[in-house]
């Protein structure tokens, strides 16, 4: 049942007049998120003797400047460069000094523009040069160009800005990186909790000295600090109690407990942590996708993941004879659709009734549907199963609806009353996951192997052997196939025989969509005709032992030192048909944002010693990213690979089937399993789907029913590849007996010749 509307942030907020907002809070915010991205990104700025130069222009130039442009109550429609911005906002951020500086100089205080478009901003830019070019001599040029070699003398002032821009300049990776800030749904859930923040700040200013603010409540506060002239009209009735707003981890119990008591809700939520960034990290990256080049390939269905928390708080008349009579009361959360084996359990005794209790902390994936809560009563001393005395349930769109994204209900077992607060964070795309599996022989038109297909075509001999894999998605769905031609040919009963293709012809093609399966069979079929990327081998240049042509236009050129047994020394070289420089890296191991932290690796029984060298990380150089961004990860000895949705994953399928093919063929070994002709049988889809559920950290503990193996499943892929991607087989099978394959397929010594020559 759900809980009472009664007391619920919306009708408080409802019945204060004293907040009202003049400015439009949530496009606001959604501008300070790009403009504080863009101040992240923009490296060249955070140099000490270009913020001082930039604080000097600010102070001489800028504010005099728009304190004269400035004539009545409303801002002028223009923007300074950057770097004077950058220092603009920083000192916003202090009111009171802000204050005391306009007065004191220009007897007013200046106030911000509210421009939230890119159109009307680039209008304010521009507007603003002209102005400047006129003002100034040419020695002030518009944009910043000290030299960061030099040494700027610095005032007081200077240094008190300067120690400000110290303090605020990675804002946005701290706390605002996630790409879900961005978000309307969740800029106006966020503009309601500040507002219910302010009114517990002035309902409360008597009984308490300072109160810290979730990450949410923090944007909204920083970005209506930003508008200062706005800023002190919107607080004038607070009387100077927004003054105990402080980040200071020393506050957070007490706010706790303040907002708790006068919202009956838990403080924390879904994308609202204490701001602790750094035990509030996600386990995995995410970014704002701003372009999905995959589109394009109808067979790819995109991932929505978002946060999910649920807290729950347990009410009883009376405490010593709950915890008597709840020995065997437990909760637990399974989803509603997908990961079924996922059951994570707590003791009803755990909750305390004074506190909300965050009892999960999760990641989940749109196609999950919900989450479920079941209160269940173990069978006692001689029974191992349990029996279910009530449930809840939350499914994702009703939370997507629900006021601040948030939705309580109720259960109400004997004296005992138990709240369950579930909420999430809007949806956004994350990356592609996709694997390879074995799969039957095809022929050269894409046809398998088989007599049921021979029967089809009037016993016609198929043509050609080529090794197949099919690519499976996130949710086990067949989305292309891989094909690596072998032979040539064809079988025929007491005759002819498939023969190798020469070197040059043992092409990678990818075929997009899924195979099509004969009516009547599950696993005899053809690849779907529609080919969209290949590659050839070539002759290798000097010093390189591989190198493969792609339909694109690119090359891999692929270096290994034979007279090594590992294969730490690999090296790639990815030659684009447009550039002579590298617009990308392939680097051997977990790079950058796919790094695995010392202590998971310890917590998952440590690390193999060659487990590093079977990862490939893709690194792209753009303008925007010009040191360089990973855009794809990938395990060759797995074929597994996560792709983002700025790269192309065919591209990344290929690399993946190449480097298999060359290492294999460099070692005189089937490192990757080629020579398996057979589909594996695999854990049937929504028993334990590969990442649709991944825990935060911070659940691991409190999660004692998982086992650490389970576990796994609900981490990131890469943080234990070979055990995520084998807990999807139910039969562990390193290799096909070969009584198993059909003499027409063309034997075990065909397909060695063409994988291990």
């Amino acid at each position: 049942m759900s809980a009472s509307d009664e007391n619920s942030i919306s009708s408080i907020i409802r019945e204060d007049r004293t907040l009202r907002f003049s400015v439009d809070l949530v496009s606001a915010a959604r501008r300070n998120l790009s403009f504080l991205r863009l101040v992240s990104d923009s490296h060249w700025l955070h140099h000490k003797p270009t913020l001082l130069q930039s604080i000097r222009r600010y102070d001489k130039l800028w504010m005099p400047l728009i304190a004269d442009l400035t004539t009545t109550s409303k801002p002028p429609m223009i923007l300074p460069p950057l770097d004077i911005e950058w220092v603009w906002y920083c000192h916003t951020l202090n009111p009171g000094s802000y204050r005391q500086y306009c007065e004191s100089k220009f007897s007013k205080l200046i106030g911000k523009p509210a421009i939230f478009d890119e159109e009307n901003e680039e209008y304010a830019l521009n507007r603003c040069r002209e102005i400047w070019e006129n003002k100034f001599p040419i020695s002030e040029p518009f944009e910043n160009e000290a030299d960061i070699n030099l040494e700027y003398d610095a005032s007081v002032f200077s240094e008190e800005l300067l120690d400000q821009m110290w303090k605020q300049r990675d804002l946005h990776i701290r706390f605002f990186s996630e790409p879900y800030y961005s978000e309307m749904v969740y800029l106006v859930a966020a503009k309601e909790r500040y507002k219910a923040f302010l009114h517990m700040v002035h309902k409360f200013a008597d009984q308490s000295s300072f109160l810290a603010p979730t990450s949410d409540v923090l944007l909204m506060w920083i970005t209506h600090q930003s508008y200062p002239t706005v800023y002190a009209t919107d607080i004038k009735e607070l009387d100077g109690d927004v003054e105990k707003i402080i980040e200071q981890k020393e506050y957070i119990e007490k706010t706790k407990k303040l907002w708790e008591r006068t919202f009956d809700q838990p403080f924390e939520k879904a994308g609202a942590s204490i701001a602790q960034p750094i035990s509030n990290e996600p386990p995995f990256y995410w970014d704002v996708t701003n372009a999905d080049v995959n589109t394009i390939y109808k067979s790819m269905v995109p991932r929505f993941l978002f946060e999910v928390c649920i807290s729950v708080k347990v009410v009883t008349s009376n405490q010593k004879q709950m915890k008597k009579d709840l020995e065997r009361d437990f909760l637990r959360l399974r989803m509603v659709k997908g990961h079924r084996e996922l059951k994570m359990e707590k003791p009803v005794s755990d909750f305390s009734t004074e506190l909300w209790q965050k009892a999960w902390h999760l990641y989940s994936e749109f196609g999950t549907k919900g989450v479920i809560i079941e209160l269940r009563q173990s069978g006692g001393k001689f029974s191992t199963g349990s029996s279910l005395r009530e449930s809840l349930s939350f499914s994702w769109n009703e939370l997507l609806r629900a006021p601040s994204l948030t939705s309580v209900k109720k259960v109400d077992q004997r004296a005992m009353t138990i709240t369950t607060v579930a909420s999430i964070t809007p949806p956004v795309q994350g990356s592609y996951l996709l694997k390879c599996v074995p799969d039957r022989v095809t022929d050269d038109s894409g046809a398998m192997i088989s007599d049921v297909i021979l029967r089809m075509n009037q016993y016609r001999p198929q043509e050609g052997r080529w090794l197949s894999r099919t690519v499976l998605d996130h949710a086990g769905r067949e989305c292309f196939v891989v094909r690596i031609r072998v032979g040539g040919g064809f079988w025929r009963r007491g005759g002819e025989i498939p023969t190798a293709v020469k070197w040059e012809n043992r092409i990678i093609e990818i075929r997009e969509g899924s195979w099509s399966y004969v009516v009547g069979s599950s696993s005899i079929g053809t690849s779907p005709e529609k080919v969209v990327g290949t590659a050839t081998p070539k002759e290798p240049k000097e010093g390189f032992q591989a190198l493969w042509s792609f339909s694109s236009g690119n090359g891999l050129l692929i270096k290994w030192d034979s007279s090594k047994k590992s294969i730490s020394e690999l090296r790639f070289d990815l030659q684009s048909k447009i550039s002579s420089e590298p617009m990308v890296k392939l680097l051997q191991g977990r790079q950058m944002q796919y790094q695995v932290k010392e202590d998971i690796i310890n917590n998952n029984n440590g690390k193999r010693e060659d487990e590093e060298e079977e990862f490939v990380t893709l690194i792209r150089y753009t303008d925007e990213n010009p040191t360089g961004k990973a855009t794809a990860l990938m395990n060759w000895k797995l074929m597994v690979v996560e792709v983002l949705a700025e790269e192309d994953a065919v591209e990344v399928l290929l690399i993946c089937v190449c480097i298999v093919r060359s290492v294999s063929e460099m070692k005189r070994e089937d490192v990757g399993k080629l020579l398996v002709r057979r589909r594996i049988r695999e854990a049937k889809i929504g028993d334990r789907d590969w990442s649709s559920v991944i825990l935060h950290p911070s659940s691991y503990n409190t999660s004692p029913s998982l086992s650490s193996s389970y576990i796994s499943s609900v981490q990131p892929w890469y943080w234990n590849a070979e055990l995520v991607t084998a807990s999807h087989v139910k039969d562990q099978i390193v290799g096909v007996p070969s009584s198993n394959y059909s003499q027409a397929e063309g034997g075990d010594k065909l397909y060695k010749a063409g994988i291990i020559p």
